[in-house]
Formats: structure tokens, C-alpha cells, sequence
């Protein structure tokens, strides 16, 4: 039974869930991401054509947006987040953002491959929705190509190009992630019939031609990408909007990024010598902590039974105490990753948490051992109080918001800040007091601080902190000054920031926005302010942009 607040549906509920209805028909893969049936067999249409008909689906709902009679504050945030978002899609559709999306991370190139992790696996009829969606990764990575060739300005740089294609020949290997993927079939404990194996081992071999000859597309288009990674400013101000659903003044918050990074480092030089006496300088307690055998973990599964472990106990600790937890929510799993990328990342529920939140580890090859003083703050990022906390929450209140709200509406610089908040949070309610565990929440906040100022400075072409221009060389040295971490993991993320402008910054941007944003409830509230209760009703808000958020919260 669901105890959340109940609202009747309203007309523009209906336009939101309508909405969705018709997106997942278009992204076949959000479907698969929300639990809705009948799409998995399918891959999205990344063509010009395919990108018009989103255009066009989110320019006749903006009109019923903006018809739709407003009934109570909650359709007050539904409206202002939809003509926020779809209108800000749209703006990006017509200056042709998507006809260039190609980067590192999260671009079609990736995401065709990532959305079989998500695909159920239990039963015959699974693995035959796998093979079909395997045959139609030719189709997905054809249209895409079709939308890379059709891109004038804005043209991905030559940088990521080049990274695709390394991307694409390893997804194109005879022995790679899909030969691999189809070899490993079986619908629970039982072999599938040879005729669904021989599919399957047939759909492989197609996809990962498919990416053989993406890659050979990129290499014809390379030559023609943007000599220059900055995006500059306007495009900037675009795509920092679409991470943030906010405004931000960049030459202040590029001021605030280099004090916000001092300030952290000095808390850093505080905690290492509480590890190794006084004098002891990062470097040399990262050292230390790195050494201590109390603090590491050998296997895979050991790492994932302490990210279990960790995870419950937060989950005990927290809820009915510092948040409303209801029982659904309080089921996180914490799995090890198929992929080797060595990210760590949450997937959401489906609507009807038959398919938990999970957190997800993906481990490089080779790498055995994993220390706890780094990654007990992940834990809580990914996790409670962070993402799952979050978005699993949100998900739950179909009581209370529309399918848009609980389940398509994500904006970085919200979840991503609010899970930034969620980890300084632990250290001032006392799960962080271990002086390696607080090492490890300065270390990952230093490098969020760091990557505002990288970000902004390269694409905006600010004055280095040290004087002169920002270039590659020098953007490198300056991550791997202020980022403790192995040399190939600090390549990808500088690649990362450099093909995917305006992201990375929204982490610790959006932080600080909560941050603000609970003191200025505070200051209005005065006595009666009760963290617990902002809590619930900002999460009961669910991810909008910020703006939306602060003007909720305000209002």
C-alpha cells in the first residue's frame, strides 16, 4: 500500500503521461530503462528524421502544456519543468546539438551498447527480445552515422572522433561484448533451444559488424570535425542549462570554483595530519591509507558484499531518522558490472520496483584489490542518501507526480548535486568521522571542485589559475594535480570534459545550489526549520532543473 500524499490526476498530468507514452515508442531504450513492455526488441532511430519526430513530439506537447488549466502546486511545478525542459530540448534540436552528439561517455555510440545491462535475462521470451534488439543495433548505428554526416555547426571535435573509433573497434572485435554477451545465454538454469542460441550467435556477429563499420564511418568523418574542443560561449550557455535548469553567472562561479577548491585542499592538509601526524601532506596519507590492509578488499565479490553491507547499514541508519524511507525504497542491490569501464553508477527501479535500484561497479581487468577508505562516500553517492534515495523515491509517489516527474525528468546538476550534497551531509551527521573515510569524501569533492574550474576554463577560454591560457597539456596537469587516481581513469574524464561541455561542473555546481538553497529555507524558517522536512519536500519535488527547485521551495 502506498503511504505517500494522493492528489487527484490532474488534465496536465494526463498531457505528462501522454507524453511519455509516445516518447518510449521514440526510445525504445527508455523504455527498457522505465520497465515498460513491448519496446525491447527495438533501438531508437538516431536519423535526422528520427530526431525531427522528438522535435515534433515535444513541440505539440508544449502547446498542451501550456493549455492545460493548473490545478494545485504540484501542476505549478509540473508546467514550469516541462516548458523549462521540452522548451530548452527544442532549442538544442534547432542549433543542432543532437545531430553532433558523439563524446566518451554518453552518446548514441555508447548507448546502444549499454542498454543490454538493463535487459532481463530470465526467460526464453528475454533472451528472444536480446536477439531481436541485437539485429537492430545495424539499423540504430546506421541512422546515427546519417546524423554525424548531416552535422555542419556544431561538428563533434576531432578529439572524439578519434576516441570513437578506438570505442567502436573494440565493440567490434569477434571476441568482444557481443560474442560474449550471446555465449553466455541461458534463461535461468536452463539452456535456451538451439534455434534462439543460433539467433543470438548470429545477432552478434551482425552488431558487432555494425560497429566495425561505425568505426570506419567516424574515420571518413574525423577529418572534418572541429579542430577546436572549446565550445565557447554561447553553445556553453546552452548545454550548462541542460545539466543545470539554471542560469548561473560563469565568471563568479568560475571565482567560486578556484576558492571552493582552496578551501577543500586546506581541509585536506587538516586530515592528513590527523593520519600521519603533522607535517604529513595528502600525497603521503593517500599513502598511508592506501597501505593499511584494514582498509582493502580482494575480489570482486568481496567489493560487492561490502557495497551491500555498507549500503544496509546506511539504509538502517538513516531512515526514519534523518529521512522517510518507505519499505520499497529500502531495497538497494549492489551488482558488479558486465563492463570493464571502471565507472560506478545507479539504474533506477521500474515503476513497480519488481526490478530493484541498483548500484553498479564496473571493474577494470585486472584490478583485484579495492580500498574502503576511497569509496565508502561512493556508496553513499550512489546509494542512501544519494541516488537511490533519490530517484527510487521519486519513482514511488505515483501518488503524487506523473510518470514525466517520477521517471524522465532527470537534470544532472540536480541529482548529481543533491548526491554531492548527500555525501558532505553523512560527514556532518557523523558516517564519515574515520579520518581515511573523510579523506575519501575531500578527495572526490576536490575533484568535482576542480573540474568547474577546468570545465569553464577551457570552453570559455578563461585565465588560467596560474596565468595564460588554458590548453590540453595544461588542463592535464592541472586534473592530475588536484584528481588521485590512476593515470587511465584521469585520460578518460579530461576527455570527458572536453566532448561533453558543461556536465562535469554540474555535480558540484548543483551542490552548491542545495546547499544555498536549504540555507535560505533556514534563514526564512528560523526556529522552525526541520532538516527532515526539507528533505522530504525537495524529494517530493523530484528531479527538476534547479530554478524550478528553488522557485518550488521558495514560493
Amino acid at each position: 500500500m502506498r503511504l505517500m500524499t494522493q492528489r487527484p490526476h490532474s488534465p496536465l498530468d494526463t498531457v505528462a503521461d501522454e507524453y511519455v507514452d509516445e516518447l518510449v515508442k521514440l526510445y525504445p531504450t527508455l523504455a527498457t530503462e522505465l520497465g515498460v513492455p513491448g519496446h525491447d526488441h527495438l533501438l531508437e532511430d538516431f536519423s535526422p528524421e528520427g530526431l525531427a519526430a522528438v522535435a515534433d513530439l515535444n513541440r505539440a506537447t508544449l502547446r498542451r502544456v501550456a493549455e492545460a488549466p493548473v490545478v494545485d502546486a504540484v501542476d505549478e511545478v509540473t508546467r514550469a519543468a516541462m516548458l523549462e525542459r521540452l522548451g530548452l530540448e527544442l532549442e538544442l534540436h534547432e542549433s543542432g546539438e543532437d545531430l553532433a552528439d558523439l563524446n566518451n561517455i554518453a552518446s548514441p555510440l555508447q548507448g546502444i551498447r549499454d542498454v543490454f545491462d538493463l535487459m532481463a535475462t530470465d526467460t526464453v521470451e528475454h533472451w528472444e527480445n536480446i536477439a531481436a534488439r541485437m539485429h537492430a543495433v545495424e539499423g540504430a548505428v546506421e541512422s546515427y552515422l546519417v546524423s554525424l554526416r548531416a552535422a555542419r555547426s556544431p561538428r563533434p571535435a576531432v578529439r572524439q572522433f578519434e576516441i570513437g573509433i578506438a570505442q567502436a573497434e573494440e565493440l567490434a572485435a569477434q571476441d568482444g561484448f557481443w560474442t560474449t554477451f550471446a555465449a553466455g545465454a541461458r534463461a535461468g538454469e536452463a539452456e535456451l533451444p538451439p534455434s534462439l542460441k543460433a539467433t543470438l550467435e548470429e545477432g552478434a556477429r551482425h552488431a558487432a559488424a555494425a560497429y566495425g563499420r561505425l568505426a570506419e564511418g567516424l574515420r571518413e568523418l574525423a577529418p572534418h570535425g572541429q579542430q577546436e574542443d572549446a565550445v565557447g560561449r554561447e553553445r556553453y550557455a546552452r548545454l550548462s542549462r541542460r545539466f543545470l535548469g539554471a542560469t548561473i553567472d560563469f565568471d563568479e562561479t568560475y571565482e567560486w570554483g578556484k576558492a571552493e577548491l582552496a578551501r577543500i585542499v586546506a581541509e585536506q592538509e587538516q586530515v592528513a595530519a590527523r593520519i600521519g601526524g603533522p607535517g604529513t601532506t595528502v600525497e603521503q596519507a593517500i599513502a598511508i591509507l592506501n597501505a593499511d590492509p584494514a582498509r582493502q578488499l580482494h575480489g570482486t565479490e568481496a567489493l560487492r558484499e561490502w557495497m551491500q553491507a555498507t549500503s544496509d547499514a546506511a539504509v538502517a541508519e538513516l531512515a526514519g531518522t534523518q529521512f522517510d524511507i518507505p519499505d520499497p525504497v529500502r531495497a538497494l542491490e549492489c551488482c558488479i558490472a558486465p563492463t570493464a569501464t571502471g565507472g560506478i553508477y545507479y539504474t533506477g527501479p521500474t515503476d513497480d520496483f519488481s526490478r530493484p535500484g541498483r548500484m553498479w561497479w564496473s571493474v577494470p581487468e585486472g584490478v583485484e584489490t579495492f580500498t574502503t577508505w576511497l569509496e565508502k562516500t561512493t556508496v553513499y553517492h550512489e546509494g542512501v542518501p544519494g541516488h537511490h534515495l533519490q530517484i527510487a523515491q521519486t519513482v514511488y509517489r505515483a501518488g503524487l507526480l506523473n510518470k514525466w516527474r517520477r521517471n524522465v525528468c532527470w537534470v544532472s546538476g540536480h541529482g548529481e548535486g543533491w548526491a554531492l550534497y548527500a555525501e558532505r551531509l553523512m560527514r556532518d551527521l557523523g558516517h564519515l568521522d574515520d579520518p581515511g573515510d573523510y579523506m575519501g569524501m575531500l578527495d572526490g569533492q576536490r575533484m568535482r571542485a576542480a573540474r568547474v574550474v577546468l570545465d569553464l576554463g577551457v570552453h570559455l577560454d578563461l585565465e588560467h589559475p596560474d596565468g595564460g591560457r588554458w590548453n590540453h597539456d595544461r588542463a592535464w596537469e592541472f586534473l592530475n594535480a588536484n584528481a588521485f587516481a590512476a593515470e587511465d581513469f584521469l585520460r578518460f574524464e579530461l576527455d570527458r570534459y572536453y566532448g561533453w561541455a558543461g556536465q562535469a561542473p554540474a555535480y558540484k555546481i548543483g551542490q552548491r545550489l542545495w546547499e544555498d538553497l536549504r540555507d535560505e529555507v533556514a534563514r526564512r524558517e528560523g526556529e522552525s526549520f526541520d532538516l527532515k522536512r526539507f528533505h522530504r519536500r525537495a524529494l517530493d519535488v523530484g528531479s527538476v532543473g534547479l530554478d524550478v527547485l528553488r522557485d518550488a521551495l521558495l514560493r
